[in-house]
């Protein structure tokens, strides 16, 4: 095989709790993460240039060591001294900063690429296994579907797949820290945790309305008074008759669950309406 291609998909965080602040500075966190069917695009081929070509359909992306995708494919040309070159195409389609793992998703599946590609016969477990070395979302990513991430991220559990939806996706016109949401993040007692474990029983139920009553965002208490237009594009979304609507991660992405695609669609028109540049797409979960 001298090249192949392969699709790397968005994740939205069904659920996001933040447990405490660890005393090396890292927060751990209790999360229900899932793909979706928005993707990415890497395509590799075996080149007689030594070295890694990466080219991006984004002026701005770094093609360089500070790409995940360049770091990844380094990571498993050193350890297995592959000498060959390899050039790597990456077509973005998840929008950057994000908070989908736009990164981390390329990452993986440049992983997944470069070791079918050099026929390395590495398993996922042991990709994942340098994946986190890399970035903490970089396990799921290879993992994919429906999961319990814990620790820093990196300890996941699959659990089944979520019910069928469809899934409204916009992401407005501006930036939001990661950093700094974390940073200001306030822990204490009087805080109010997502239920994560209820939104587990009600995905192992098959019960969709009831695991978008539960859903929840620990960092929406950041990011929403920070930027409440937020807040708007929920509410725009359920006024369109979403069952539940949510800030993806850190922000600034908002999706909403629907039963109904009319209702999503016109939920669609009306967030691109909304004054906040937002990009917007309708897709359902990638099993």
């Amino acid at each position: 095989m001298d090249s192949l291609w392969i699709n790397a998909p968005a994740k939205i965080n069904l659920g996001l709790d933040v447990i405490r602040r660890r005393e090396d500075g890292y927060h751990e966190v209790k999360m229900i993460m899932q793909s979706i069917r928005l993707f990415d695009r890497l395509t590799l081929a075996k080149s007689k240039t030594p070295g890694i070509n990466l080219t991006t359909n984004l002026g701005f992306l770094p093609v360089n060591e500070d790409n995940l995708v360049y770091k990844s494919a380094r990571l498993l040309m050193d350890e297995f001294n592959i000498d060959t070159g390899v050039s790597i195409q990456l077509d973005k389609r998840i929008p950057v900063a994000a908070g989908m793992a736009g990164g981390s998703t390329d990452a993986a599946s440049c992983l997944l690429a470069m070791n079918r590609l050099f026929d390395l016969k590495l398993s996922d477990r042991q990709l994942m296994e340098r994946g986190v070395t890399l970035g903490a979302d970089i396990p799921y990513c290879i993992m994919k579907g429906t999961a319990l991430s814990e620790g820093i991220g990196e300890i996941l559990s699959p659990l089944p797949d979520a019910p069928d939806c469809y899934v409204l996706i916009a992401k407005p016109g501006f930036h939001v820290s990661t950093k700094f949401v974390y940073t200001n993040l306030k822990l204490g007692e009087q805080t109010v945790h997502p239920d994560i474990d209820h939104m587990i029983n009600c995905i192992r139920k098959n019960d969709l309305q009831d695991l978008c009553d539960s859903m929840a965002n620990i960092l929406e208490t950041v990011t929403i008074p920070e930027h409440p237009e937020i807040a708007d594009i929920k509410k725009t979304m359920l006024e369109q008759g979403a069952l539940g609507a949510l800030m993806s991660g850190s922000g600034p992405t908002v999706f909403g669950i629907f039963d109904d695609l009319n209702k999503a669609k016109a939920a669609k028109e009306k967030c691109r309406k909304l004054p906040y540049r937002c990009f917007v797409f309708v897709t359902d979960f990638y099993r």
